[in-house]
């Protein structure tokens, strides 16, 4: 049995207390709200996972530093806009070489950072991973069966997570590529943004499939020029996490995405969906890192133009439809066949 503290208060933290509890783990679940805390503790249900009753295994604070105090493993689930404020209230109580494993999507606006680099920033002396795949919550917590990733640069804290983790139901591999692992788990929710405007738009399978297919190569693209392993891009946290984000009515930003292609604005569709559209901020970054590293992104690009440049969706479909043809792959001059060989 570990001491674990869970610090966030949203459906993906409670679910992963949960899961850590039954794993037979004494958790702290960290709410940034007395209230919350008091509710929670009250009711031992979440108001967004309802008909699921939390284990007496799991106690709540909304003390930040009685939650991280003497903790085995601190998981920083809390949405991704809040990650450095959290991290900075966090970091006086961090003892050196204290396991920090991050289980939040996104990038940094403005810095373009991943999840573990502000949490470096903020507490240099832990030591950290990333927990990550294609898992909603809400399946989580009624204990369906699950496949995730766990990567760290070191790889005692990888398995170490690895182990608290995993039970019959909860798979967990582990990965070296942290910076692989976290911009596939991130970009693919500006892919997820275009699959779902392209339903709200009333399009079918077909080119949901092909925002996909070419959505991963994008983001493998970027990631490669970054320094990512390309291993990494076609696994769990690659396209496992985009093929269940661009399909499921769970992930909020498709269901962003789908009232926007209805004809919804960014502010009213975030609005409806009720939660942090994770997709909207990594847009953001994703162009960002596309002209610095020199990368050309037509997908990706498209969704921020649709969201900070009041492009029409429908619109910018016809723009990339209209692309100038090309191969779909780029291979060498070398190793075409002759017949092929400009």
């Amino acid at each position: 049995m570990a001491n674990v503290a869970v610090l966030g208060s949203g459906t993906w933290g409670t679910a992963l207390a949960r899961l850590l509890a039954d794993n037979g783990h004494a958790v702290t679940q960290w709410c940034p709200f007395k209230e919350e805390a008091e509710n929670l503790s009250k009711t031992r249900e979440h108001p967004n996972l309802t008909g699921v009753k939390l284990p007496e295994g799991i106690s709540f604070t909304d003390d930040l530093e009685k939650a991280a105090r003497g903790q085995e493993l601190i998981v920083v689930a809390v949405a991704s806009p809040y990650t450095r404020s959290t991290a900075s209230r966090l970091a006086p109580f961090i003892e050196d070489g204290q396991r920090i494993v991050t289980v939040t999507k996104g990038i940094e606006e403005g810095t373009c950072l991943v999840q573990t680099q502000i949490l470096e920033e903020c507490i240099p002396n832990a030591v950290f991973g990333v927990l990550s795949g294609p898992s909603h919550a809400e399946e989580v917590i009624k204990a369906l069966p699950t496949a995730i990733v766990s990567a760290s640069e070191d790889r005692e804290t990888a398995e170490f997570v690895q182990d608290i983790f995993m039970n019959p139901v909860f798979r967990v591999y582990t990965n070296h590529d942290v910076l692989g692992v976290e911009l596939g788990a991130s970009l693919k929710n500006v892919i997820a943004l275009a699959a779902g405007m392209s339903d709200g738009l009333g399009f079918g399978d077909n080119i949901k499939a092909a925002l996909m297919t070419r959505g991963i190569h994008e983001i493998a693209e970027l990631a490669l020029a970054m320094g990512a392993h390309p291993a990494t891009l076609y696994g769990l946290s690659g396209i496992g996490d985009l093929i269940v984000t661009c399909s499921s009515m769970h992930s909020r930003n498709r269901r962003a995405g789908i009232l926007m292609g209805q004809g919804m604005t960014m502010e009213e569709a975030t609005k409806e969906v009720g939660q942090v559209v994770e997709g909207i901020y990594s847009a953001k970054a994703a162009k960002a890192l596309a002209d610095k590293y020199g990368e050309e992104l037509p997908i990706i690009g498209m969704v921020y133009r649709i969201l900070f440049e009041n492009v029409n969706p429908l619109d910018a479909v016809d723009n990339l439809m209209r692309r100038e043809k090309k191969m779909e792959t780029e291979v060498p001059e070398d190793k075409l066949p002759q017949d092929w060989k400009r």
